[in-house]
């Protein structure tokens, strides 16, 4: 599979403390195998659908980060994408490094503070199933400072922002990268505003949906694995959806598409 386009979501991973602990869970919800890959920063486990990439478990180096899924933007360049973080009013957490051949990863924080990664693509492109049962479907920031953060996307990677689908909230608007169409077809992300109904300690964050066939038994395996379901399934004009939380707290999303969507 080819490079993704510059700013176009093409990596997820998730960084747990319990890696076995992580194979068995989403082995089960999602039909993943694994498998083991030895690099110069430590071992890596890729998640595999049908042997195509899907996702990425990591052990975590020190306990006190985060249990937390990482979303990845393509960057052709991934300084001088780096470059634009800064000048755009966001921060460079890790600066870009080569992982072996594989890519040039960095994590950055936009101005409303959510963490992001980085992707500049070597012998590993990302994504190698999307869309599909069991894959990466979606990714949205939400966050408290939805100018600041709109203005910092744009400068980074291009995009334009466009209204969601209508029965959508009003706090939400949909991401087009640069050069394509400015429409909900052409849609790569979102943001969504954190509203005075979410507790304060709440921080800016993205949310990973994956796809599922049944958004309403991935809740029920989700809770059998030990997990917990944050927010029930509920319908929306681009499928139906639920928030879940993996057996170490990672949170992510599930969404059953519908055909318009």
């Amino acid at each position: 599979m080819a490079a993704f386009a510059e700013g176009v979501p093409c990596w997820a991973d998730v960084l747990l403390s319990d890696l076995a602990a992580g194979r068995r869970f989403y082995g089960e919800l999602f039909g993943w195998t694994f498998e083991e890959i030895a690099t110069a920063y430590g071992s890596y486990t890729r998640a595999l659908l049908g042997g195509k990439d899907v996702a990425g478990l990591v052990r975590k180096p020190d306990g006190r980060m985060p249990t937390v899924w990482n979303i990845y933007f393509a960057a052709k360049d991934a300084a001088a994408t780096a470059v634009r973080i800064r000048e755009a009013g966001g921060r460079v957490i890790t600066p870009p490094v080569w992982i072996d051949e594989f890519c040039v990863m960095a994590t950055a924080a936009d101005p409303g503070g959510a963490v992001f990664g980085i992707w500049q693509a070597g012998s590993h492109t990302g994504f190698g199933r999307r869309g599909a049962p069991g894959s990466y479907g979606w990714a949205e920031v939400h966050t408290r400072q939805p100018r600041a953060v709109d203005a910092f996307y744009r400068a980074v990677f291009g995009y334009e922002t466009v209204p969601a689908a209508e029965g959508a909230p009003d706090d939400v608007v949909l991401w087009t990268p640069r050069g394509e169409p400015p429409d909900p077809r052409h849609a790569i992300g979102g943001r969504v505003v954190i509203g005075e109904r979410y507790p304060a300690e709440l921080p800016a964050h993205f949310l990973t949906y994956f796809v599922v066939a049944d958004c309403d038994q991935a809740p029920r395996t989700v809770h059998r694995l030990g997990g917990r379901v944050l927010k029930t399934p509920e319908d929306t004009p681009y499928g139906r959806f639920a928030v879940l939380a993996d057996n170490q707290g990672a949170v992510f999303a599930v969404l059953a598409p519908s055909t318009a969507g």
